[in-house]
């Protein structure tokens, strides 16, 4: 059996650049930063939501509210493996991740590689089982921040 999740999410840039921007669990600008309850990773938080979507889970903002304090300033890697669990449990497995990060800043390509090797380590599957893709805005809104799409493909475990 076969299951399909899309996941999304978008935040806005923090101009008090509280924190270092990170994508995927990997700093990519120490002088961009993004607002959010937890450490605002927004590719973390769309595949964790695809995960969960897959699984027929509850979805991050369910099982991760930004009104529990719990959540402030977390690792958004805790959120995933919290997903992955439940995928686990009911008899799945990562088969792929395809992610597209939107954004006009930071450029994506110069950190793209890091990204995919720490999401395949993430995820516990091979490189070549994780797509990512930089896409710019091409002046289409103000590029007020980063908004993230991610899909993945789960199947029953054999």
């Amino acid at each position: 059996m076969f299951r399909v999740g899309v996941g999304f999410d978008a935040h806005r840039f923090d101009p008090e650049g509280k924190r270092p921007l990170k994508l995927g669990g990997v700093v990519v600008s120490t002088e961009l930063s993004l607002k959010g309850h937890s450490d605002a990773d927004v590719l973390l938080h769309a595949l964790t939501d695809a995960l969960l979507g897959a699984a027929g889970e509850p979805d991050i903002g369910e099982l991760f509210p930004p009104s529990d304090p719990r959540w402030k300033n977390a690792d958004s890697a805790l959120f995933l493996k919290e997903a992955l669990r439940r995928v686990r449990k009911k008899g799945f497995e990562v088969i792929n991740a395809d992610c597209v990060v939107v954004c006009d800043r930071p450029k994506i390509s110069p950190v793209k590689g890091k990204i995919v090797e720490n999401l395949a380590r993430l995820l516990g599957v091979p490189t070549d089982r994780v797509n990512l893709k930089g896409k710019t805005t091409e002046g289409l809104y103000s590029p007020e921040g980063i908004s993230v799409i991610c899909t993945v493909l789960l199947g029953t475990v054999k």
